[in-house]
């Protein structure tokens, strides 16, 4: 449910990688930066996956803790991680909002 927001929140950042992404799963011809993003959302939508953290139980007040954990534990990313647009991108995948960059 969020790698599709990953891919959408760092697309900008690699877009060779997502080029690839978008290819291996036949959407490269839409040329949409976020067409790797999309790509693996319906891919998990067409095989049955949960589409939302809801969907699994999470619960909407666990975004901003989830949030304040991922901007605490820094880890490699290839885009700045920034808390409110990482608390944007963890709410649409609470949501089952389509990706946005």
């Amino acid at each position: 449910m969020v790698l599709a927001h990953a891919l959408a929140y760092n697309a900008g950042a690699v877009p060779e990688a997502m080029l690839r992404i978008a290819r291996a799963l036949g959407a490269a011809d839409t040329g949409a930066p976020l067409a790797a993003a999309q790509a693996v959302q319906a891919l998990a939508r067409r095989h049955g996956a949960p589409q939302s953290l809801a969907a699994i139980g999470m619960p909407a007040g666990g975004l901003d803790r989830a949030a304040d954990l991922a901007v605490q534990n820094r880890y490699p990313n290839p885009r700045p991680v920034e808390r409110p647009a990482l608390r944007a991108l963890l709410q649409r995948a609470f949501d089952g909002a389509p990706p946005e960059s």
